[in-house]
């Protein structure tokens, strides 16, 4: 059996997303990001809702449930994590983790987020199978 890897900035929405449907359906999957911090949007743009990795999608989703739970319910932000919390525990970040486990195929979900994974393979000496990139328009 391969071992599926989805990368995204937050992991968040397109990898947990993607981690979802392949766990559904019995695949060996995990998910990471790769930014510095898990960003969510905010009430405005410059006033993102900024969390470290590794606080659990339990904790993010009771945060803004408090701040504001008509505007997190309308943007989607609160059914995306309620998913993310059937999914996995915590956001976990691919450059403290890439090295878990040897992955088959890792698909990223945009140009910086593939680069960050390539870097940090080819930095570690990591084998890795297949890498591709998905660009959704």
């Amino acid at each position: 059996m391969r071992v599926w890897s989805m990368v995204c900035s937050s992991n968040q929405n397109r990898s947990m997303e993607a981690h979802s449907l392949l766990k559904r359906q019995g695949f060996d999957v995990a998910s990471y990001g790769t930014g510095a911090h898990v960003k969510l949007p905010g009430p405005s743009l410059r006033e993102p809702n900024v969390y470290d990795f590794g606080t659990p999608y339990k904790q993010m989703f009771d945060d803004l449930r408090r701040k504001d739970p008509e505007l997190y319910k309308r943007n989607g932000i609160l059914p995306m994590l309620k998913r993310n919390l059937g999914v996995k525990l915590a956001p976990q970040r691919w450059q403290d983790n890439a090295a878990d486990g040897s992955f088959d195929v890792v698909l990223t979900f945009e140009e910086k987020v593939f680069d960050m994974v390539i870097e940090v393979l080819f930095l570690g000496n990591l084998f890795l199978l297949s890498c591709w990139n998905m660009t959704c328009w």
